[in-house]
């Protein structure tokens, strides 16, 4: 890989080893905050290796799970901001690629003041490019941005190997981690919008359809074949699409009926939401015992995960894991996946998980921000930032951080660091029901003290010659029923 400086316009960069790691296997992961290992064990076993054939030897057909590493080397460019932020993004990419099964061999930065409309980094770094994949033996490469269909057939006759972009990584990435039903029509189809204006064909199959009178006039003898190959797979690819958003619209009212029982019940929503292996998944293990899998991977976790818990005093509420946020997801993906951010839009806390040991953690939160103030209905629900990974940060970076974010609470999922102080400032910032009563209930209607129990908030419970004595906070639901019962409601 090369280390060497060089010009300022000519910037190759070493890959930081930390950032990967994303396919190394932790023996460390054996706590219950790791989640499921059959799980972490089958995606494993899909990982691509080095060395394992994946073609036809000797006309006899050899079928691996493992599948044929790519060797990519990765392209950036250096717009604007400082150098250190855009090898940062590198690095990620980096990450990124490595866990969709890749192999980074190198990886380069291009300093301009616009992209180049040709082939996105220039003509001359594209030639170097080319050098850089003949010397490492690389297949494919990968641009830090969104390519437009020219700019990547440009590069590839160029650089003699495939080229895709950071959208179409992601979305790989994301077709390999669904397992939901919805999770994996949400994925096809942010795919498929992708696709669709990067059709590609060759020789006959580009030629128009003349058909009807032409334009010298003849008719017979002169109609084009009708519709042509590229023109039938944009009609193919456009009625999968209405199909898919058809099946995720019919998904919706489940998540509905689901959102509607819970806010009947009066049940709170806390929703966790922050970058792409910031730690919220071994958080949610930690809370709930749900069991969701944790891997030091990006968008290990796609498909939410909603369980039920309670505070210290009782109360119920339910914690929702989400999908990762990253820098510049593509559009395509946010709006597929805006049904799991309605979670978000519904809930009554956000747990805002960074990763303290991360080189730019502000970076991170503003990410988060950037998506979180697309989704209608976000802004006005109080959110608690919360440090993860205290274990591995530096004392110094946490205590900027908390002097930036002063509500903010440091934690550690693996040493237990800051739960407890957690599960604290939960309960405090949980929504509490809003009518204080004091009252007698008669042991006749113990199902009026089941009900506030389970729905209220119990602060005194008294056993008296006439019923129950209950100092307690409680919904305006229970107190209809308490009024419609004909006892009389005292507030305290």
């Amino acid at each position: 890989m090369n280390t060497q400086p060089s010009e300022r316009n000519n910037k190759s960069i070493e890959l930081d080893p930390h950032i990967g790691t994303a396919l190394q296997q932790d023996p460390a992961y054996n706590g219950s905050w790791a989640g499921d290992d059959f799980e972490r064990g089958v995606r494993s076993s899909l990982k691509r290796v080095v060395d394992v054939a994946s073609e036809r030897e000797e006309l006899v057909d050899i079928e691996y799970r493992q599948l044929r590493l790519e060797k990519v080397v990765l392209a950036g460019l250096w717009l604007d901001g400082t150098l250190e932020s855009a090898e940062d993004s590198l690095r990620e990419l980096a990450a990124l690629a490595e866990t969709a099964g890749s192999e980074v061999m190198d990886g380069l930065i291009q300093h301009r003041q616009l992209p180049d409309p040709a082939t996105f980094l220039g003509s001359g770094k594209a030639k170097e490019l080319g050098e850089i994949v003949a010397q490492t033996g690389a297949d494919t490469v990968i641009v830090d941005s969104e390519l437009a269909p020219s700019q990547r057939r440009a590069l590839e006759d160029i650089v003699k190997v495939k080229v895709i972009d950071r959208t179409a990584l992601i979305l790989d990435i994301f077709a390999q981690h669904a397992k939901s039903r919805e999770g994996k029509a949400q994925v096809e189809l942010a795919q498929l919008e992708y696709l669709l204006p990067r059709l590609r064909g060759w020789g006959d199959s580009m030629s128009r359809q003349a058909g009807g009178r032409v334009a010298g006039g003849a008719g017979i003898g002169s109609r084009g074949p009708g519709e042509t190959k590229i023109e039938l797979d944009r009609r193919r690819i456009r009625t999968r699409m209405a199909k898919l958003r058809k099946d995720i619209a019919n998904m919706k009212p489940g998540r509905e009926t689901r959102r509607s029982t819970r806010r009947r019940n009066k049940i709170p929503s806390v929703v966790v939401v922050g970058y792409t292996n910031a730690g919220k998944s071994s958080l949610m293990n930690v809370l709930t015992d749900a069991g969701v899998l944790v891997e030091n991977a990006l968008f290990a976790t796609l498909d939410p995960t909603v369980r039920r818990t309670e505070t210290a005093d009782g109360r119920e509420y339910t914690l929702t894991d989400t999908v990762g946020f990253v820098r510049s997801l593509p559009t395509q993906l946010v709006e597929a996946f805006r049904s799991t951010l309605e979670e978000v839009a519904e809930s009554d806390l956000i747990l805002h998980v960074v990763d303290s040991a991360h080189s730019d953690p502000i970076g991170q939160v503003q990410a988060v921000h950037d998506v979180l103030r697309d989704v209608e209905g976000t802004l006005d629900i109080p959110e608690l930032i919360i440090l993860s990974k205290s274990d591995l940060a530096n004392p110094v970076d946490i205590a900027a951080l908390r002097s930036r974010f002063p509500q903010s609470i440091a934690i550690s999922s693996v040493t237990g660091e800051g739960i407890e102080d957690l599960k604290v400032q939960i309960e405090k910032m949980l929504p509490r029901p809003s009518i204080h009563i004091d009252t007698v209930i008669p042991y006749t209607r113990g199902d009026l003290v089941s009900q506030i129990h389970a729905d209220g908030e119990i602060l005194t419970e008294e056993f008296t010659d006439a019923g129950t004595r209950v100092i307690a906070r409680i919904t305006n639901e229970i107190a209809a029923h308490i009024e419609s019962a004909g006892i009389p409601l005292k507030q305290a």
